[in-house]
């Protein structure tokens, strides 16, 4: 899935914050912003493996959702749900398609790194690529409560973040194409840092 959805999804994370504890809701929609955010980091750095953890994640962030419950401060809270967002980005990865440059080809069967298992897991391609229509109704539905209950800045993180993903999908295939005609274009010294999917072809 594409980084806004991935995002969007861990902002929803902070929705029961909204009703039940609101005190502490506009730092939870921060922090699952953010955690969604932090494992697509690693996008030019060994993407999908450097930072992504679904085993050692998922643990962590159970660990601190109930220090939270049971000790409930801006900090544990925050703490909770950018764990959160960081778990359910690196697990729900594995719905997608493979790590590869073209993934509506279907020729790769790397989803996501295990670190736990050592081993890839495979895509379940429940959503079809990042970027795809699906992907983008997907950001979508996952906008609309964020929309409704949200004003000020956060609301508008909300629009500017779909705007992203349709942005995204629109220019996803078109990329995919230009991508290897750049890197071919680029020095021989930053070639090196430009990962193998954007250089070949035949993505991983």
């Amino acid at each position: 899935m594409m980084l806004p959805t991935h995002v969007l999804a861990g902002m929803a994370l902070a929705l029961p914050l909204w009703a039940v504890s609101p005190e502490y809701a506009p730092v939870g929609f921060a922090a699952g912003f953010l955690g969604g955010l932090l494992p697509d980091v690693d996008l030019y750095v060994g993407h999908r493996r450097t930072l992504h953890y679904p085993v050692y994640y998922s643990v962590l962030a159970a660990a601190a959702i109930l220090v939270a419950l049971a000790m409930p401060s801006t900090a544990t809270v925050a703490l909770a749900l950018f764990l959160a967002g960081a778990a359910l980005h690196s697990v729900s990865d594995v719905l997608g398609a493979g790590l590869e440059l073209r993934p509506w080809e279907g020729n790769s069967d790397r989803a996501v790194y295990d670190h736990y298992h050592g081993t890839w897991i495979r895509p379940r391609r429940l959503v079809r690529y990042d970027g795809a229509p699906g992907d983008l109704l997907l950001s979508g539905l996952l906008a609309v409560p964020l929309y409704l209950v949200l004003d000020g800045w956060l609301r508008w993180l909300v629009v500017g973040t779909v705007g992203v993903a349709l942005s995204y999908t629109l220019l996803r295939r078109p990329l995919a194409v230009l991508a290897p005609r750049v890197a071919r274009l680029l020095p021989e010294p930053v070639q090196a840092y430009v990962p193998d999917r954007y250089r070949e072809d035949n993505g991983v």
